[in-house]
């Protein structure tokens, strides 16, 4: 249609009014085609010219971002997109796109609706050629939220099959306190039959209240055993986000660093040399970090030989993979502490829960992720965080190809 109308349009001259209100009739329904065709595409569309002004856009899009001004307004036509858009981060993300004459991306970001809810988009630009020319950029806006939300509940359906060795676990741990409260039952019950045959001389006030005391604290630990193993099998409640772990780790540095250079251990940070956005929960994040950084100032604390400690973190990204390096010169543990760093319970401190690293464990799982470590007994212990950057789609073609 596009040819037969320029090829028409060089002999407008010589046509008829008649052949000339066809021409416009055509046009018209091949607009209103084109139209249709934009109204019908799931995702968000923007069109803009070179100096990101809009040029086109879908109706859709306006659920997608949020607008200062209704893309349908004149103003919107008369400034750069990014000065229209109320979410700040996406207007920046234009902003460079413009400033650095980026026609080809792919970027994922987190938006908080109007009604508090969180939803996860994967904004697309590809060039807009004409020609051969770069006449602007085609910007698609996907809404990724409900792929997002399968991933983490196929996730949490995969963690639900450890329960079974969780609850065998469990049955194990409170075998010994019913025992144990079976048995001082049993011998409070023949010493009151004893009473009864005996006219009723009750034995001696301190010989039951020891029974009775054992079979209290017991009921105390059963008691926490259940509580730790609700506490374990419970879901992560994890708000996942599009956030910069480097951010986050500095924070938690600047919060650490006082008790760290209180006990002459020195704090080293290094940043990812690229800044990556990952998909996690900065609440859990920070629990994680914390966890791993209490557990190294306990290992510098008890080592033997005296020396400055050394308390490192070390960020990286290779393969798609944004790697979190957390490692001290502490006390170290042997082989069969590691083999059980992550079991529920296990702990060589003396009034730990043994659910710390454990949540450390189930956290890092939530976000996609995996964690190892590694560990020499009197030298060190280093703890390895693999997270998964968010896959941007670099095969994008050519415009004519």
């Amino acid at each position: 249609m596009r040819g037969y109308v320029k090829r028409v349009s060089q002999k407008l001259e010589k046509l008829s009014k008649e052949q000339v209100l066809n021409l416009l009739d055509d046009i018209f329904d091949e607009n209103e085609s084109l139209y249709s065709i934009l109204e019908s595409i799931s995702a968000g569309l923007l069109v803009v010219d070179n100096n990101f002004i809009l040029q086109q856009s879908n109706t859709i899009i306006e659920s997608r971002l949020n607008f200062n001004i209704h893309t349908d307004d004149k103003q919107a036509i008369n400034v750069p997109v990014w000065n229209i858009l109320a979410d700040e981060e996406i207007a920046g993300y234009f902003k460079k796109c413009f400033d650095k004459g980026i026609t080809n991306s792919t970027e994922d970001f987190t938006v908080t609706t109007s009604g508090g809810s969180i939803r996860f988009l994967t904004i697309t630009m590809t060039p807009l050629m004409h020609d051969g020319i770069l006449k602007g950029r085609i910007i698609l806006v996907r809404d990724v939220t409900e792929k997002k939300n399968q991933d983490v509940l196929l996730h949490r359906m995969e963690n639900l099959a450890n329960l079974t060795n969780l609850a065998a676990g469990m049955a194990h741990e409170i075998k010994n306190p019913l025992g144990a409260i079976s048995i001082h039952m049993q011998l409070i019950q023949k010493a009151l039959k004893k009473a009864r045959e005996n006219e009723n001389i009750l034995p001696d006030k301190k010989f039951v209240e020891e029974h009775i005391d054992v079979v209290n604290d017991e009921v105390e630990h059963l008691n926490k055993l259940v509580m730790d193993f609700l506490f374990a099998v419970r879901p992560v409640n994890a708000t996942l986000e599009l956030k910069d772990p480097s951010k986050l780790i500095e924070n938690l540095i600047d919060f650490i660093k006082p008790e760290f250079s209180k006990n002459n251990i020195d704090v080293q940070f290094t940043a990812c040399l690229k800044t990556e956005k990952l998909l996690i929960d900065e609440k859990l994040f920070r629990e994680v970090l914390l966890n791993l950084s209490q557990n190294s100032l306990a290992a510098i604390k008890s080592k033997e030989s005296l020396g400055a400690g050394i308390f490192k973190i070390e960020c990286s990204v290779k393969d798609n993979k944004y790697y979190i390096v957390v490692s001290d010169n502490g006390c170290g543990m042997n082989s069969q502490t590691i083999a059980k760093i992550f079991e529920p319970y296990y702990t060589t401190k003396a009034n730990g829960t043994g659910l710390g690293m454990t949540m450390v464990y189930k956290i890092i799982k939530e976000f996609s992720g995996d964690i190892s470590v590694d560990s020499i007994e009197g030298e060190g212990t280093t703890f390895v965080i693999t997270l998964p950057v968010p896959q941007k789609d670099k095969k994008l073609l050519e415009m004519g190809e």
